[in-house]
């Protein structure tokens, strides 16, 4: 099929064959029909980088009234890099549209620039949630007359924290607008917005839900967490073109990591939280020209961010949640082109892989860790390899080759090569001629903790219920958590206890010599708010641990809702059942 046979506007098709667009994708071949053909809602499930932004894009501009001069359409978007993206795609579509204009409005850029295009309003808006409700609020936003509304990346949307935002958003859109929500996963926060706002709605789906990308490739090492960075290093030799992101679990970690690639002369970045917006801009844009090979970041630093051809992706360490490592992987891998996730993991976190295996129904491959001598190898026939398709510019080179081949005219073909491989190559050979076998560094400290039985030392001591002002109807749940309490606080050191989420609020138990850790982190964050739950239950059971006496034991705890309070323990004189001399069997 070519996009020709999918009776779109010749506007549209001179624009994308000016593109290089000639075959649709399976998720464009699929949503573009439906849009022009039915009236029904659309729930598309597809990987990122598959062509979502054509294929609600395309026919959303094809049925647009470019005399109408208000907005028609709403994107939404999580991110202010897909937000820019999905603008620009868009307009690239729709050049040949006479009178359709398309506006991005997003947070970290001046809001008076963007309160200017809205002066005369566009027929399509790009948005990120907070951004356009606060314009909305400025009256400078009317989405009473919006005919389709697209919820891009949705997972990672309510990943985000976004729920309510899209709630006030889709209520303020008219009830027969069409809506059409695309999403890697199907996360049951999702599930539950498609059934308060989506009354009648099919889904599309390619590939199998919450599946990886197609075409990555998933492998596995195994190593002690201490040798965790130098694994990462021969992972990095071993594929002298990679160009990809290092995930990793904190910022502290992020900042860590990348600080160790550069000293250690790698072409590295970091991108985390503590960036401000214009050094967030100047990273991905040396990232996206290739300036920068390797990006380090973390989870919420990396959302939305929309870069082709990755090689592989690097979790330095797995996520909580299994969703994300289908987002992390789906970075590449796209429009058709290969792509390897690699995680990084030691011998406890196996039956992580089981998981994702079963989740993504794929194979993860368990390689063994490079060896000195297999980098220098490969290394050694990617020099060769460069300098054997180097493109040759005789023009420019000339009038200095006398002079060079006078200099080294006592010297054979064969020792030019020697003295040119020595020169490019004596780095590696130096660092690797004696570097250790982390293979069997780690099947010795494996065996060593089996054969001994090694303990961790337990941390001792009192611990106090802490309360964080997010719960269930924030999407909150133990991974998610789990998640946030790693990025926010960033200390491996915080041994966190029993984790209780009801709808409003999230517990949780931490030592009290920790206590001003994770109080000083989260004050950073104005949106999240822990305190102190006052009659913790540590202390309720110090207090009457020691006592046989029932009657001290009236007290409940004040942490504790009503369904969960204990009840005063009935005497035999309420229990006439209990009365009996004989017992029965």
């Amino acid at each position: 099929m070519t996009f020709k046979e999918l009776n779109l506007k010749d506007e549209l098709l001179s624009a994308i064959e000016e593109l290089g667009f000639e075959h649709p994708m399976p998720i464009q071949e699929r949503t573009i029909p439906f849009m022009q053909e039915k009236t029904a809602d659309l729930v598309a499930l597809a990987q990122t980088g598959t062509g979502k932004t054509a294929a609600f894009g395309l026919p959303i501009l094809n049925m647009l009234d470019a005399a109408e001069k208000q907005t028609q359409a709403l994107i939404l978007a999580p991110t202010r890099e897909l937000c820019i993206q999905i603008s620009n795609d868009l307009k690239n579509y729709s050049k040949y549209l006479k009178g359709t204009k398309v506006v991005a409005v997003y947070g970290g850029e001046d809001i008076r620039t963007q309160l200017k295009q809205l002066d005369t309003p566009p027929q399509i808006i790009v948005a990120t949630p907070g951004r356009l409700i606060d314009l909305t609020k400025r009256g400078k936003v009317d989405l009473q007359n919006i005919h389709y509304l697209v919820l891009d990346e949705s997972d990672e949307m309510l990943n985000m924290g976004f729920k309510e935002d899209i709630e006030t958003i889709l209520e303020q859109t008219p009830e027969n607008r069409r809506t059409m929500l695309f999403s890697a996963t199907m996360p049951k926060e999702i599930s539950n917005i498609v059934h308060k706002f989506m009354k009648d709605y099919e889904e599309i789906i390619v590939g199998q839900k919450n599946s990886g990308a197609a075409n990555v490739e998933h492998i596995y090492y195994l190593t002690p967490a201490k040798y965790r960075y130098l694994t990462l290093k021969r992972i990095v030799d071993l594929n002298p073109d990679i160009y990809g992101i290092v995930f990793c679990r904190t910022r502290q970690e992020t900042k860590e990591v990348a600080e160790k690639l550069m000293q250690d002369s790698y072409n590295a970045d970091a991108l985390h939280g503590d960036l401000s917006q214009a050094q967030r801009d100047n990273v991905m844009q040396k990232f996206r020209i290739r300036n920068v090979q390797l990006l380090v970041a973390t989870d919420v630093a990396a959302r939305g961010l929309d870069v082709s051809d990755l090689t592989h992706v690097i979790n330095y360490n797995l996520p909580d949640d299994p969703e994300v490592y289908t987002h992390r992987s789906g970075r590449t891998g796209r429009i058709n082109k290969k792509g390897i996730s690699i995680s990084i993991i030691h011998s406890k976190e196996k039956h992580k892989i089981k998981e994702l295996e079963k989740m993504l129904k794929k194979d993860f491959i368990q390689q063994q860790i490079p060896n000195g001598l297999e980098v220098c190898k490969k290394q050694l026939y990617h020099l060769i390899n460069r300098m054997e398709h180097v493109e040759v510019n005789e023009e420019q080179i000339q009038p200095y080759l006398p002079q060079i081949m006078n200099q080294l005219e006592y010297l054979s073909k064969e020792e030019i090569l020697k003295h040119f491989v020595s020169l490019e190559f004596n780095r590696f050979l130096d660092y690797y001629k004696d570097s250790e076998d982390l293979n069997e560094i780690h099947f010795q400290e494996d065996r060593n903790i089996r054969t001994k039985n090694e303990k961790y030392p337990k941390k001792a001591g009192k611990r106090i219920r802490l309360k964080l002002n997010m719960g269930e109807r924030e999407g909150i749940d133990t991974r998610r958590f789990l998640g946030i309490f790693n990025e926010v606080v960033g200390d491996k050191s915080i041994n966190i206890g029993s984790i209780e989420v009801t709808n409003k609020f999230t517990f949780f138990d931490v030592y009290a010599d920790q206590i001003d850790k994770v109080m000083n982190a989260f004050a950073l964050k104005p949106q999240m708010n822990v305190c102190e739950v006052k009659g913790n239950k540590q202390i309720f059971e110090e207090k009457y641990s020691k006592s046989n006496s029932y009657s001290k034991k009236k007290e409940t705890y004040p942490n504790m809702n009503e369904g969960s309070q204990r009840k005063e323990r009935k005497t035999n004189s309420e229990k006439p059942w209990r009365q009996s001399k004989t017992a029965r069997y």
